[in-house]
């Protein structure tokens, strides 16, 4: 998966807008921009970091199955 899809599969997981993903992750605003508009590509071990923070950390949402 190239990293433009993953970031907002990532972003979409845990319900979070691009603000407020940024802001809880620390991550400058225009930096993800550039991620999601595939002006730039993150680090795949940002990719994963991200990934093992969400799963672990439960920040991912429930789905309608779940609850």
């Amino acid at each position: 998966m190239d990293c433009r899809n993953k970031i907002r599969e990532l972003r979409a997981s845990t319900g979070m807008n691009r603000r407020e993903f940024c802001d809880y992750f620390q991550i400058p605003y225009r930096t993800v921009t550039d991620w999601e508009l595939d002006n730039r590509h993150a680090p795949e071990y940002v990719l994963r970091l991200l990934e093992y923070y969400i799963r672990h950390e439960e920040l991912c949402r429930k789905t309608d199955k779940e609850k």
